[in-house]
């Protein structure tokens, strides 16, 4: 199984980071709002960034990794892949 450690962004680039095995179907719940949390309040239905893991515990440190590093080390992530900052999803 493969797994996901994913950025979320909406317009004013406020950031969430989150860890899911289904890529595809986490990022619409949160587009439709799903589930009532963080990103619907905020409107995260943006995908900036993602990475693959095959182990899920190394997915989830590399999001808790991700988790407490400052907001400029997290834009610099993102830009290693997305520049401009496209929606992924």
């Amino acid at each position: 199984m493969t797994y996901y450690v994913y950025v979320l962004s909406n317009e004013s680039n406020t950031l969430y980071v989150g860890v899911t095995n289904n890529l595809e179907r986490r990022i619409i719940e949160h587009s439709f709002k799903i589930i009532s949390s963080f990103t619907s309040k905020y409107n995260l239905n943006k995908l900036v960034y993602y990475q693959e893991f095959p182990d899920i515990n190394d997915a989830i440190a590399a999001e808790k990794k991700i988790k407490g590093w400052t907001r400029k080390k997290k834009m610099e992530l993102i830009k290693t892949i997305n520049p401009k900052f496209k929606n992924l999803g």
